[in-house]
């Protein structure tokens, strides 16, 4: 008699557990959703739909100024990460085997692996001081802290592209003259661009939705969203607030849904 396969379907409790895991993952967020277009001021309270709460944070110029910060972030945040991420991916997939190459993945994601209010702690100190130094207090601090840890994010989903490439179109391209730059150019580049854009929206919605290493690298009236969101929730809690982490938690899915709707294609 043929061995029957283990699923997790046919363990006792198991869609019970899950379904109350999901419950606890998913019910907080479904009621903040739900308050963002609560027509009433009152939390927990329903007095009617209504999108007033979103109509007034747009006119609100704190919040922003706040988003806009946290756009530039993110999106030089992300181009300088992935950018790095495909140098570091090319070196180690397609370039020569390596002593100690467990040690370079340990660094590369050393952010990962990590308490991020340590690297925070250790990023604050580093630009504090080239701060002291230059007299700059611009946003490009913020950005070259979100980039550093950005990296890991990126390297992944570039890594593994390469990795399931068939390398046979490049070794074509090469025993047909093709110089090596060309062949990336033409070749390589094409085939890996499902998952450099990947990284580049993973690391994009870290750095948009990041709030601790922000809190300590900012200087003073340099709020992205996620900090003043923090600044408004010790002031006073809003529907306001309800409608703008509504926003922020649309932009992060549509990003994180159009990401893995691309790593879903084959090389």
């Amino acid at each position: 008699m043929a061995e029957r396969k283990f699923s997790v379907r046919h363990v006792p409790g198991a869609a019970p557990i899950a379904i109350v895991t999901f419950i606890a993952l998913y019910a907080p967020i479904v009621i903040l959703i739900a308050n963002a277009f609560n027509a009433g001021p009152v939390i927990g309270r329903w007095e009617g739909f209504s999108l007033r709460w979103f109509a007034s944070a747009m006119q609100n110029e704190a919040f922003r100024n706040a988003a806009l910060n946290s756009l530039i972030v993110a999106m030089l945040a992300a181009l300088f990460s992935t950018l790095l991420a495909v140098m570091a991916a090319l070196a180690i997939t397609r370039g020569r085997r390596l002593k100690g190459e467990g040690g370079i993945f340990v660094v590369l994601n050393q952010p990962l692996l990590v308490p991020e209010i340590v690297l925070a702690i250790a990023l604050m100190i580093v630009l504090a001081q080239i701060k002291q130094a230059t007299g700059y207090h611009g946003l490009a601090y913020m950005i070259v802290a979100h980039s550093t840890f950005c990296i890991p994010f990126a390297f992944m989903p570039i890594r593994a592209r390469l990795e399931g490439m068939d390398l046979t179109l490049e070794t074509a391209a090469m025993d047909l003259y093709a110089g090596r730059f060309y062949t990336f150019r033409r070749v390589t580049l094409p085939l890996l661009a499902p998952g450099i854009l990947a990284g580049f929206m993973l690391a994009f919605v870290v750095s948009l939705d990041n709030v601790v290493v922000s809190s300590f690298v900012k200087s003073p009236g340099q709020e992205t969203l996620p900090t003043y969101l923090m600044g408004e929730l010790r002031r006073n809690l809003s529907s306001e607030i309800y409608a703008i982490s509504a926003l922020l938690l649309f932009a992060s899915v549509t990003v994180v849904a159009a990401s893995w709707l691309i790593t879903r294609r084959k090389p």
